[in-house]
């Protein structure tokens, strides 16, 4: 079967497609909440860097704290009515905090603890979500089903920013915010109903927690093929937490561009996204995910190498175009490809572990690189940090592709 009847037979799967619906709206709501969450902050809080911040990080916080206890509840449990739960209570706190904002009774320590609960819940979906889709689609169409879904994501990255930005110029930011909350109601609703055969609910209780952890990390790092992929991702967050701290910086205060024009190269990564994500399924069909993925990883190195070449003038914004672009391009064609072996050669009882594991440990990777990389970047450069960075990305490619893991193929995957 090719890569284009393979996508074809994703619309055979009614609930595959309530459940890419569910995906996209939640996708484009996403990003118009970054940004008025920021402005609230900034204007309304009047807190500067460091409230962002604090902010970021109460958001983040719950996958290092708790990503082992969710991979097993997440397991134990159904995963459509929790992921119906979840999209519900964030649309709820999504409608809560700009209330607040409005009558002035919120303040930063307010949202943070709002922000916290935000991300447990966000990290309980995240598992269920990444678990759910194995249940939706056979496995030799899990590689179309996560494009279909990362294609979505692109077009969100693409036009997400500047729609977020006009919504909080013409309604404010906290009225921007309640579009959000409605996009997690609007998925929570679409889910609601989905056609799907999920296996009863085991006990929800916290006996037998540590043990049944503790095998999702032995799966993990004890299997040939994911310890590299899973050792070799969480180097890639790494290296992503510094570059992303230290871009902005690069970009607005290194080559002087306006704050426009640095949306405007994000932008062209979206573009990137969408056109390596509607590769992923016939490049992976042909050449094997592993090679895609260690071949993306290579590319995106090249993207930061690219970047860092930026000058003070009107080159550099196309240079750093040109690198957002092979950036989204590498992470498109990258990510279905990878997240379709995971979850192929994942048993379903262990498909919750996996993912809240790695993802807690990739989420731990950003709270210790981003400030890392911010103090770094203030003492010997910003241009010499993305150098850094760059060579870092290839370390991690060239390790991957060193290990057995090059060599996998979704259709050689067994659950």
């Amino acid at each position: 079967m090719d890569a284009k009847e393979r996508t074809a037979r994703l619309r055979e799967c009614p609930g595959f497609v309530r459940y890419w619906m569910a995906s996209t709206v939640s996708d484009f709501g996403t990003y118009i909440s970054t940004i008025a969450i920021q402005v609230i902050v900034v204007f309304v809080l009047h807190k500067g860097a460091v409230g962002v911040g604090l902010v970021s990080a109460a958001r983040w916080l719950p996958y290092p704290l708790f990503g082992l206890v969710a991979g097993v509840l997440v397991d134990r449990s159904r995963r459509r009515p929790l992921l119906v739960i979840t999209d519900l209570v964030r649309g709820l706190l999504f409608v809560v905090v700009p209330v607040l904002a409005l009558i002035h009774h919120l303040s930063l320590v307010i949202l943070m603890l709002f922000m916290a609960a935000f991300g447990l819940m966000s990290l309980l979906n995240d598992a269920a979500s990444q678990s759910f889709l194995p249940r939706l689609v056979p496995a030799n169409q899990l590689v179309p089903a996560n494009a279909r879904l990362d294609q979505s994501g692109a077009v969100a990255q693409t036009s997400g920013p500047a729609i977020g930005g006009g919504l909080v110029s013409l309604l404010t930011a906290p009225w921007a915010v309640l579009i959000d909350a409605a996009s997690y109601v609007a998925s929570g609703l679409l889910l609601l109903r989905m056609p799907v055969s999920e296996p009863p609910r085991r006990s929800v209780s916290l006996r037998g927690v540590r043990r049944e952890a503790l095998e999702g990390i032995r799966w993990i790092y004890q299997h040939a093929a994911l310890r590299p992929l899973a050792l070799s991702t969480h180097g890639w967050f790494l290296c992503n937490a510094v570059a992303g701290t230290v871009l902005p910086l690069f970009v607005l205060q290194t080559l002087g561009m306006s704050a426009f024009g640095y949306g405007v190269a994000l932008s062209v990564g979206g573009v990137g996204a969408l056109v390596g994500s509607l590769a992923a399924t016939r490049l992976g069909a042909r050449f094997g995910c592993g090679r895609v993925v260690v071949a993306c990883r290579v590319a995106t190195a090249a993207a930061w190498a690219f970047m860092a070449f930026g000058q003070h003038h009107l080159s550099g914004w196309v240079v750093l175009g040109a690198g957002q672009f092979l950036l989204g391009l590498s992470m498109g064609a990258e990510n279905a490809n990878e997240m379709g072996y995971w979850q192929a050669v994942t048993p379903d009882a262990l498909q919750g572990r996996m993912n809240a594991t790695r993802r807690s440990i990739n989420r731990a990777m950003i709270v210790i690189g981003a400030p890392t990389g911010g103090l770094l970047g203030d003492t010997i450069g910003y241009r010499p940090m993305l150098w850094i960075v760059a060579g870092g990305f290839f370390v991690v490619a060239i390790s991957l592709g060193l290990s057995q893991f090059r060599d996998a193929r979704v259709d050689d995957a067994h659950t």
